[in-house]
């Protein structure tokens, strides 16, 4: 057998051996990984689904890349769409679930609630009162509050003292809240 021939059979075995090698460890991760699933307590997704459950981790975190342009929108899934999951997670992880100022929802079918500015100041006849709202009803201490338009939180250090001061005051005669 000539050179080239022999160097060409020896590089074929090596690459065969460190396929296998590789295979093997690929096998020796995912029984590591199911293992430690099945036995580890915090994640019920990953202890009912062993190995499968992470890819779930993983395509959320890549669905909000491929979303725009396969997928279904934050609220279009029904009973419970993404927007909703994605809070409870939130939620339940103890992870902050404060949502940024803005709608992800359609605004266009008739019957959507908007609110927008008053450009002339509303008259005293034509005003409603707004029936106040219990947060907790059911709950040891209820929080009730008459406002439903608020001063959403934001970052304070950006804006100076005086622009502060101007919204505390003017929450205070709004009787709404300041985050």
């Amino acid at each position: 057998m000539n050179f080239l021939g022999q160097f060409t059979m020896e590089g074929l075995n090596f690459l065969s051996t460190m396929f296998v090698f590789a295979v093997g460890v690929v096998f020796l991760l995912i029984v590591f990984t199911f293992i430690s699933d099945i036995t580890q307590r915090k994640n019920a997704i990953r202890r009912n689904y062993p190995v499968i459950g992470h890819f779930r981790e993983i395509f959320s975190a890549l669905g909000e890349f491929f979303r725009q342009y396969f997928f279904a929108m934050d609220r279009e899934e029904r009973p419970f769409n993404r927007a909703e999951r994605d809070w409870i997670t939130r939620s339940s992880t103890e992870n902050d679930n404060t949502i940024a100022f803005g709608s992800t929802q359609n605004l266009n079918p008739v019957g959507s609630l908007i609110f927008v500015n008053c450009p002339f100041p509303t008259l005293d006849e034509d005003a409603q009162t707004v029936p106040p709202v219990t947060v907790g009803p059911y709950t040891k201490h209820p929080y009730t509050f008459s406002s439903i338009i608020n001063i959403s939180g934001m970052s304070y250090g950006a804006i100076s003292r005086p622009a502060v001061q101007a919204l505390s005051r003017g929450a205070e005669k709004a009787g709404c809240w300041i985050n």
